[in-house]
Formats: structure tokens, C-alpha cells, sequence
């Protein structure tokens, strides 16, 4: 018997049942049968791996932006290894590795090569994770946001260098454990005060578009790319993209993890435009830092020890500063 209605397909885990009650144009791009499935499955990522997560909303929101007239340099890291394995590519779409070092540099030559082609509705995207953007890649970002170059940057931070071993990067936390860091000595660890934080150096440069999202909110990461991909000109994005075998955590607690580094003040997110700080995801419920360490072992030698929990108060003082620095949380609610 043939029904009368269309049959509709939606991924699980999703916004599906609230995406039915909504205009088409504003709904979640993952409800959407029609969606680009970008990074599609077959890929070898680690169960519960958020950078995958990220990655696969992040190009599939571009790809809706831009009526799928989308480019894509992708540096050398984690995302690029499991997604394709010689000879295989869990890629949708049009996809260039490049050096781990190079992949601003390589999308601005992309963006460079459609406009002398008269293809200026062909966007560019560039990324890589914090290894090769915080770090290595560095040098490359910092001129293409200079040169104020069309690329969207999209950084996966997941905090170490996850793919040769878990060493630590300029964006590992204060305390954390890693190969590089082990938890030995009279400062176990990651040193305090050390690193970079991209999303300000990149204000710094007075761009068109900077924001941080994370995959705990999924929907807030859909709708940045979207806006990035509606402006012309140098914009980054870092998405907070939690690493359950670098950080020993459960592979079912990625989201609950990345939420804790939010409602804890640890992982702040924000817009700005042109350096200015132009919204901010206010804390709904404000966690000690605590909560978000405990569920990870990288930093389960700092509850061993009195120097340990000493260590853990200066990192509770960071996210108080950042609390107090984004105002994310509203005048006379409770500490």
C-alpha cells in the first residue's frame, strides 16, 4: 500500500521534533534530509570524538550558506587522518590537504585563485586543529587575518596534540596532563600561565568576524557559520571540540564535557566584529571548576595532593576572570 504522504527522514539526536514546529528557514541544518552530510560515516575517528562532531555541523551549515559552492583546505592533524585514509575520504566535499603549517595560506591562495576566475560566489574555508593553528600554523593565520583575506579559519581545539601522541600544545590548559606535561614533579602537569588564546589575538587584528563555539550547543555552532559565511573578508571560528582519549574522559560525556567548560567559565563564548565583543553566550547555571576536572583523568593529579587543589584554585581564578571579563554572568546572580 503506497501512503499518501512524503516519508521524512531525520538523523537521531538531533533538534528534530522542535525543527517540526518551526519555519523551514530556521531550522537546525542537521533535520534537514536534504543536508550535505559533509564528513560523511566510514571515517576512523575515536568513538565520541568531538573534533568529528564539530567538523561534520561546521561544513554542512557552509554548505547551506553557500548553495554548496564551497572550498575547503584542511591541515595536517587528527581530522585529516581519519577522515581519509589512503585511498579512501569521508569528504563531501571540495577538499585539499594541505601542510600542517600552511592551511591559511593555502585558502587564501584559493580565495585569491576564484576571484581572478570571476567565481566570487565560491567561498573558502580553512582549518586545522590547535596544533597546526595555534602553533604551527600560526605565522600563515596571522597574515591571512592581516592581509584581511576572504577565508573563514575554523579551528577544532581539542587542546593537545591528540593525533602524535597527545603532546601538549599552546592550548593546553593550566595543570593538564600530556605526554610532553606528565603528572610528576613539584608542578605536575601543564605550567600555569602559559599559552596562546587565538580568538583575542585574532580581535586584535580588527577582522570582520571572531567568534568561539563549542559542540555542547550545536545549534550556536550552526548559526556562527552561517553568519561567518554571509561575510566577506578574514573571520575565525574556534570550536571547543572535546578529545575523550587525550583527556580521559567517558566517549559518552563529550557534550556533557564541553558544557561543563562553558557553565564553568573556563571556555567562554562570544562574537566580536571588528575587535569589538558584540554578544556572548551568558551562563545559565555557573559550576565550579571542579565538576569539569573530575570527569577527565588529565587532570586527576591535582585532587591527589595539597599542591594539587592549590593548583586548582588558580584554575577556578582563571574562569572567575573570564567570567568577569565577557560578563557571562548577569549582575547580582548568585557566585
Amino acid at each position: 500500500m503506497t501512503s499518501p504522504l512524503p516519508i521524512k527522514f531525520y538523523q537521531t539526536g538531533t533538534f528534530t521534533v522542535g525543527n517540526r514546529l518551526l519555519d523551514v528557514s530556521v531550522r537546525s541544518v542537521q533535520s534537514d534530509s536534504q543536508r550535505n552530510n559533509s564528513l560523511n560515516s566510514g571515517h576512523r575517528a575515536c568513538q565520541g570524538c568531538g573534533e568529528a562532531l564539530g567538523a561534520r555541523y561546521a561544513l554542512d551549515a557552509a554548505m547551506r550558506a553557500v548553495n554548496g559552492r564551497l572550498v575547503v583546505a584542511n591541515a595536517t592533524g587528527c581530522l585529516e587522518v581519519f577522515s581519509t585514509p589512503y585511498p579512501e575520504s569521508s569528504w563531501r566535499v571540495a577538499w585539499l590537504h594541505s601542510l600542517f603549517a600552511n592551511a591559511a595560506a593555502v585558502g587564501t591562495g584559493m580565495a585569491a585563485a576564484m576571484k581572478v576566475k570571476g567565481r566570487t560566489d565560491v567561498r573558502v574555508i580553512a582549518q586545522g586543529g590547535d596544533g597546526g593553528t595555534v602553533d604551527i600554523g600560526f605565522a600563515c593565520l596571522s597574515g591571512m587575518f592581516e592581509r584581511n583575506d576572504d577565508v573563514l579559519y575554523i579551528c577544532y581545539d581539542n587542546e593537545a596534540y591528540m593525533n602524535t601522541g597527545v603532546q601538549r600544545s599552546s592550548a593546553t590548559p593550566a595543570g593538564a596532563r600530556t605526554a610532553t606535561t606528565p603528572a610528576v614533579g613539584e608542578a605536575p602537569g601543564n605550567v600555569m600561565n602559559q599559552g596562546k588564546n587565538v580568538p583575542l589575538i585574532a580581535m586584535a587584528h580588527f577582522i570582520p568576524y571572531v567568534a568561539t563555539a563549542s559542540v555542547a550547543d550545536l545549534r550556536d555552532l550552526e548559526t556562527k557559520v552561517d553568519k561567518a559565511m554571509r561575510v566577506h573578508g578574514a573571520r575565525y571560528l574556534h570550536v571547543h571540540v572535546p578529545c575523550p582519549l587525550g583527556w580521559g574522559c567517558d566517549t559518552g560525556d563529550t557534550i556533557k564535557v564541553a558544557r561543563l567548560a562553558a557553565e564553568s567559565g573556563l571556555y567562554p563564548i562570544f562574537e566580536a566584529e571588528y575587535g569589538e565583543i558584540t554578544g556572548r553566550r551568558m551562563i545559565r547555571k555557573r559550576v565550579p571548576v571542579d565538576e569539569y576536572l573530575k570527569l577527565q583523568s588529565r587532570f586527576s593529579h591535582l585532587f591527589k595532593t595539597t599542591e594539587g587543589r592549590a593548583r586548582v584554585a588558580q584554575i577556578q581564578a582563571i574562569a572567575d576572570r573570564n567570567i568577569a571579563r565577557f560578563g557571562l554572568v548577569p549582575e547580582g546572580a548568585p557566585a
